[in-house]
């Protein structure tokens, strides 16, 4: 569980580390009209973990609750996530992976197997549903990586 909260606490620097020094240019370049652009990432994974931070805090504080997911392409179509503030987005990540990690600190053993269920009957504990968090936010982080290359290769 210690490596898990400190891959979750590291997470913010990850994501600032990835997106530092780029050019607006390579921040707002789409490989493709489908794909994400750097700065859509950003902003995508900070609406993801405002929506996760609810759930990670329903599971602790409710009895089996249910869990909702979101349209992230309606998100990302119908929200102007190319208008939006890079720099905030980054900030509010950072501050809620902050205000969780008091709670991650002081979990009991009966905490981590407390479940969350979704309305098509997929439940999760909690530590999966933390340990889900640490995978998005590396699933992205090499997608980012992906976009850098692919503006390289575009630029070339």
């Amino acid at each position: 569980m210690e490596k898990l909260i400190e891959e979750y606490s590291q997470d913010y620097a990850l994501l600032r580390e990835a997106v530092e020094g780029l050019s607006e240019e390579e921040l707002s370049f789409q490989p493709a009209p489908d794909k994400w652009s750097i700065h859509q990432i950003v902003i995508h994974v900070t609406d993801d973990e405002i929506l996760s931070t609810h759930r990670l805090r329903k599971v602790l504080a409710e009895e089996k609750p249910l869990l909702l997911s979101f349209d992230q392409e309606a998100w990302t179509d119908n929200l102007g996530y190319e208008r939006l503030d890079r720099e905030k987005h980054l900030l509010l990540f950072q501050l809620l992976r902050a205000s969780m990690l008091p709670l991650l600190e002081n979990l009991t053993p009966e905490q981590l197997e407390r479940i969350g269920e979704y309305p098509d009957g997929v439940r999760y504990t909690f530590k999966e549903l933390l340990e889900l968090r640490v995978q998005h936010i590396r699933s992205h982080l090499a997608q980012i990586e992906r976009v850098k290359q692919a503006y390289r290769a575009d630029r070339a």
